[in-house]
């Protein structure tokens, strides 16, 4: 379902151009000149975020703020503006803007500024959302159940969820560690939620993406002017995390110059913007996550030690998915349940065979795969149960004597079993180019076929003639 974004501007070629390009990244978007039309179509509609120029000719973008969290607190805002103000934006954002721009607007800025924005505001809405709660025998404390958080059975499961009732209420700074797509932002949220700082900011820094040249402006943020190409006043990460929690994804790949500043940001709870000499004092909680061994990085010189010990008040290991065992089949349905919702279906549930291939598979991408294979086979399927024929060929590989049109399993035995002449030659020299190329793809038939210049009808009669050859 496409999110729904307001655009209140009283310059009406700003609100078209912005109208028109949030539409081709797949908003759905409307657009008002004053801030009364801003107010009657929020009473009719709901939206997802609203883009408020801060100057408008019946009001300013403070009082519509102001009245969008009072009436519609799920609705994220941010202001635009042609005037830079650094009292302004603190002023709005403590009032419950999630951020400030000045124009001139640039495209990625802008983009990137949304999908933050709605990020963090699906974050807050869960948490308002009601919620189940679980009593914690061992603290008497009342659990909230982030609603991205899932629950399992299994003993790596239940061992985590202790972990994470057990921290939740402190203000320690936490190390997650897993390997990549096990769910660790999910966790760091869940913690937030469960702590005293849950009404209060949860900021997501993807510190992998980050140069050398960027890194300090997005974590302590910078003055207009104080740098070529700082065409306006910007909060970094920490200051927009006040009084909140800081999760940095992928710790490890920072620079060791950015993590002395960090260290030193970290250690005194004071930042300076770039070219600033005011020091904001901050009351942030830090969680940071790494697929990476750090003690190890530590060895080769790579990340400070004294850094490391900083963030490692407490350390929090996330399985993989398949050591979580028949939680697969949890998970599979808590994905399935927003599928449906996200493409109006009603499918109830998987087949005996589709619940094995789940089973079986080894999950190299654990939770995000698992939710991208849910989402695709769930728009493939048509019925009310999912069944094995619309899965990847790499799941219905693990079912055995598997065979449909669509998905046949590659063989196990090799051609060289049977006696040695031309024709058996060339089938195994076939066999080897269609599983060679099949891999590199990840079993993307379409892809394969493309590769192999043959089309999709003629790779799946290969296929079946090899298995057929080996039976």
């Amino acid at each position: 379902m496409k999110k729904k974004i307001l655009i209140i501007d009283d310059e009406v070629n700003i609100g078209l151009l912005l109208s028109k390009f949030l539409g081709r990244n797949g908003f759905d978007v409307s657009t008002v000149i004053t801030g009364g039309a801003a107010l009657d179509i929020l009473e009719r509609e709901s939206f997802d975020l609203v883009l408020c120029d801060y100057r408008l000719d019946d009001t300013d973008g403070r009082e519509i703020l102001i009245k969008i969290k009072d009436n519609y607190p799920l609705t994220g805002v941010i202001i635009i503006t042609g005037y830079s103000d650094i009292k302004l934006a603190v002023e709005l954002i403590k009032l419950g803007a999630y951020d400030y721009i000045t124009k001139p607007l640039y495209p990625d800025e802008i983009l990137n500024t949304i999908n933050k924005a709605l990020e963090t505001q699906r974050a807050l809405n869960a948490d308002q959302a009601p919620s189940k709660k679980k009593n914690n025998a061992d603290s008497g404390a009342d659990y909230i159940n982030y609603t991205e958080y899932i629950d399992g059975t299994s003993e790596a499961s239940a061992s985590l969820l202790k972990q994470i009732q057990l921290i939740a209420p402190t203000s320690y700074s936490i190390i997650l560690t897993g390997k990549s797509g096990t769910g660790k932002e999910c966790v760091a949220k869940t913690i937030h939620m469960n702590s005293l700082r849950r009404d209060k900011p949860f900021v997501a820094m993807d510190c992998g993406s980050l140069t050398k040249e960027l890194a300090g402006s997005e974590f302590f943020g910078h003055e207009k002017g104080s740098f070529t190409g700082a065409l306006y006043t910007k909060i970094g990460h920490f200051e927009q995390a006040n009084g909140g929690t800081l999760f940095l994804d992928e710790i490890g790949n920072l620079s060791y110059e950015i993590q002395a500043s960090l260290l030193r940001t970290v250690q005194e709870r004071k930042l300076k913007r770039i070219g600033s000499t005011k020091e904001i004092d901050l009351d942030v909680r830090i969680i940071v996550a790494t697929n990476e061994n750090l003690v190890n990085n530590i060895g080769k010189g790579t990340f400070r030690e004294d850094l490391y010990h900083r963030f490692n008040e407490f350390s929090i290991h996330i399985p993989s998915l398949k050591k979580r065992g028949n939680d697969i089949l949890i998970f599979a349905k808590k994905f399935l349940a927003v599928a449906n919702q996200e493409l109006n279906k009603d499918i109830r549930g998987f087949s005996e065979g589709v619940q094995e291939c789940l089973l079986n598979y080894s999950w190299p991408g654990n939770v995000r795969e698992l939710k991208n294979v849910i989402r695709r086979i769930s728009l493939l399927t048509d019925g009310r149960e999912i069944q094995v024929d619309v899965l990847p060929l790499e799941l219905s590989n693990g079912i055995k004597n598997y065979n449909h049109d669509y998905h046949i399993p590659l063989i196990k035995t090799r051609i060289t079993d049977h006696p040695r002449n031309l024709k058996n030659a060339s089938q195994e020299a076939e066999y080897d180019a269609i599983l060679r190329v099949l891999k590199e793809v990840s079993f993307n038939k379409t892809k394969a076929a493309k590769i192999l210049n043959i089309d999709r009808k003629t790779l799946y009669n290969k296929i079946k003639a090899i298995q057929a050859d080996n039976e």
